[in-house]
């Protein structure tokens, strides 16, 4: 096995990997976009450069490593792209709008590429995880930096918020190694769905928001994150 580092916002570095890919290998059969981070704060403690880092991460970085990959990908017979989204590309919480603005964006842009590249026999599949005991919540949490400040209008609410995801994750028991086990399966299945929601809260998440009124799931949302 052959570990590279890539860094999905930097061309240079994504061109390089490919090259050695394509050098050994002469095709790829599967991309999985795996990259990305979540930062918290509402908007108005949100910097113009803080939301366009997060969608360059979490959004154009995909795109990057779609674009630069498909001539490799073409060489496959059976190529398969897996784009990891989240259910918040489906439902959105307060305090995480940089966040689901990427995963939303993500969703959209998976759907219409899927129509696209069928046409010459690809997949492009989604997963949309729920929340998982990462570390993703802990040593890798990023917030605005004035989201923490306690002269921001927000910050008793960024507060409840931040409390509120530490004390989820502490209590969650799901395995990560589920959605490794779920990309394992959609790269070996014939002819894979192409939404894959999973984790504990995930279907349940997005029940409430595809089947209840609006007002219901907005009042629920507001219930359980801030009391």
């Amino acid at each position: 096995m052959t570990v590279y580092q890539l860094d999905v916002t930097d061309i240079k570095s994504i061109e390089v990997c490919l090259k050695d890919i394509s050098e050994k290998y002469g095709h790829l059969d599967v991309l999985v976009n795996n990259a990305g981070y979540g930062i918290g704060g509402f908007f108005e403690d949100l910097s113009d450069k803080e939301y366009r880092d997060q969608m360059e991460t979490n959004f154009f970085g995909v795109l990057n490593m779609i674009r630069l990959s498909l001539p490799l990908l073409r060489k496959s017979s059976s190529a398969k792209i897996i784009n990891i989204s989240s259910v918040a590309g489906l439902t959105a919480t307060p305090g995480m709008g940089a966040y689901n603005t990427g995963k939303w964006a993500l969703e959209g842009f998976s759907e219409s590429l899927r129509q696209e590249l069928s046409l010459f026999g690809f997949q492009v599949l989604l997963i949309e995880p729920g929340p998982y005991p990462t570390e993703v919540l802990t040593t890798n949490t990023r917030f605005a930096e004035k989201a923490m400040d306690p002269e921001s209008p927000n910050y008793e609410y960024t507060q409840k918020l931040y409390k509120k995801y530490l004390a989820r994750n502490e209590i969650l028991k799901s395995d990560p190694n589920e959605i490794a086990k779920l990309i394992e399966s959609l790269i070996v299945a014939k002819n894979p769905p192409f939404r894959n929601i999973i984790g504990p809260t995930a279907r349940l998440r997005y029940y409430f928001r595809r089947f209840f009124p609006w007002r219901l799931n907005e009042w629920l949302v507001k219930k359980v994150i801030f009391g």
